[in-house]
């Protein structure tokens, strides 16, 4: 199927696309701190196979029930292992990594680099994601509003130098490529539950025997009540909830659209961080995200013509 006949996208999102983006943030920023209590006691390849597992788990009766079934096919399988390894099991594994040594708020700061590689490479992949003035400079003030929360020196922190920081942002390039990968979603008629399930399932069967030959994991002690209830709520609420909303926001705004919620987790992962596990919140912070809000509005363009229309009515 040609890229003319996808289903369109919206250029500018609607409230309801708004609200699931919104939710979808939320989720995904308590991710981090989710991570973050989980390492304490589990080990990074581990963990992001439980994730993995504990999500196929929890979806796989609810697709059984479901009238659109199990996908079938050779191609279907295909596109799943690779959506998969490109947004789950390769930046989760590096963000994992990274987060043994650098706090979750501002592992969700540098993961919000995503939307700007969208913008970058989707136009070179997709018909319907054109490189217009309003997106890039919306990104371009989103990542500055990033910039002034890492704040100055923040990139040097952490045991092993940059190589945390380099690890995220190598992440948020696989993002914004399964991002781009994943509308051909579109292509093979899949809901966002079949879509789901199956790259979560294709990336369990990659990432299983690696966290199992590598970390041993039977061999390690047993976490406590508190990093096994993060564990759950990282697999359930943080990965198959969230995954069946990404799909549908997807298939609703695009991929550009749709990965502007990476310039949203940081708010949450800030605010759960902080009163939760104690991280701080500096001046700064605060004026990071107005710039990321100016950012968004300037991405979606709604703010822009409202105040257009009133400028040219009066």
């Amino acid at each position: 199927m040609s890229a003319s006949k996808m289903p369109a996208v919206e250029t500018s999102m609607s409230l309801r696309t708004w609200a699931m983006l919104g939710l979808l943030s939320l989720m995904w920023g308590c991710s981090f701190p989710f991570v973050k209590v989980a390492l304490g006691g589990v080990t990074p390849l581990t963990l992001v196979m439980l994730r993995v597992v504990i999500a196929v788990v929890a979806l796989t009766p609810v697709l059984f029930f479901a009238p659109e079934g199990f996908p079938r096919g050779p191609k279907i399988w295909a596109a799943f292992l690779v959506i998969g390894a490109l947004n789950n099991v390769i930046p989760w594994s590096l963000s994992v990594w990274a987060q043994q040594s650098m706090t979750s708020s501002l592992a969700a700061i540098i993961n919000a680099a995503t939307p700007l590689f969208s913008v970058l490479l989707a136009p070179f992949f997709l018909a319907d994601e054109r490189l217009r003035a309003n997106r890039l400079a919306g990104v371009i003030v989103g990542f500055a509003g990033v910039a002034v929360l890492i704040g100055p020196g923040a990139l040097g922190h952490g045991a092993s130098g940059v190589l945390p920081e380099l690890a995220l942002l190598s992440a948020t390039v696989a993002y914004a490529f399964g991002g781009i990968v994943g509308r051909s979603y579109a292509r093979l008629g899949l809901t966002p539950l079949q879509a789901a399930h199956g790259q979560l399932a294709a990336s369990s069967v990659m990432i299983a025997p690696l966290a199992l030959i590598v970390e041993k994991p039977w061999t390690l002690p047993m976490p406590s009540a508190v990093q096994i209830a993060c564990v759950l709520a990282l697999g359930v609420m943080s990965t198959a909830v969230a995954f069946i909303l990404f799909f549908r926001i997807l298939a609703r705004a695009g991929a550009t659209n749709a990965l502007l919620v990476t310039l949203l987790v940081p708010v949450t992962a800030f605010i759960v961080g902080a009163i939760f596990l104690g991280e701080p919140l500096e001046p700064r912070n605060f004026a990071g995200l107005a710039f990321i809000a100016a950012g968004l509005g300037l991405i979606d363009g709604r703010p822009l013509r409202y105040l257009r229309s009133k400028l040219f009515a009066s």
